[in-house]
């Protein structure tokens, strides 16, 4: 049964990729490049890397946008990562469907439910203004229990903007529902404080920085993290 689940998983994310090409013919599509270099890679409240360049690319059109963002590390025994995004959003509510792939094989082809290096995970949003909510829930791909049953890992995220001394803040709270990737139960994993400004290099030209502080009260680690994008 979860190798049937499993072939489905990427001819319906073809599907509605392929789905989304006639909203773009009909509006503009807009398109964007750029990335972020980190002192470290922390996703989620957990460590992913060191030092990492993180390239982003994407497509909007009508709603709907269609994205690509990688990471690669600088140090030794470092993971790459590659995700690829179908999403929509309309106002205040999004969704999206995201491919994670992360190479600790060399075939990224290889779709086999026990033996894939892809994650498949859903996503629904709704932006308030003051409060951001999240739920993030991986349905298919290399999220398996201690049993080898499917664990469902969920992680549940509310950010909140703020400004502060003239620096653009941005507080988050994220926890996981059940026994899954990110803890064995319910519990607080990851807790972080943003500030972003913009760095003047010469008078014409600043570059996007920013410093993040992050506490994962489960896995009892604290992270410190500067960051540019270009």
């Amino acid at each position: 049964m979860k190798k049937n689940i499993q072939k489905r998983v990427l001819p319906a994310i073809m599907f509605a990729a392929l789905s989304w090409i006639p909203a773009a013919t009909q509006a503009q599509v807009v398109a964007s490049v750029g990335g972020d270099l980190v002192s470290s890679y922390i996703w989620r409240g957990a460590y992913c890397g060191g030092v990492s360049i993180q390239p982003a690319l994407s497509l909007s059109a009508g709603g709907f946008s269609l994205s690509a963002w990688g990471s690669v590390g600088f140090t030794a025994g470092y993971t790459e990562e590659y995700d690829f995004t179908l999403g929509y959003g309309t106002g205040g509510f999004s969704a999206a469907i995201t491919d994670y792939w992360f190479n600790v094989s060399d075939n990224y082809f290889n779709y086999r439910s026990d033996e894939t290096a892809h994650m498949f995970e859903a996503t629904v949003a709704y932006d308030f203004g003051p409060l951001a909510l999240s739920w993030n829930t991986f349905f298919a791909g290399n999220d398996f229990d201690s049993r080898g049953e499917r664990a469902y890992s969920t992680y549940v995220q509310a950010s909140v903007p703020f400004a502060l001394g003239g620096v653009g803040m941005k507080a988050e709270l994220g926890l996981t529902a059940w026994d899954g990737l990110y803890s064995d139960r319910l519990n607080v994993v990851n807790a972080g404080l943003t500030g972003s400004k913009e760095i003047r290099i010469t008078d014409s030209f600043s570059v996007p920085a920013f410093t993040k502080v992050v506490f994962n009260p489960y896995g009892q680690q604290m992270y410190f993290v500067f960051g540019i994008s270009l």
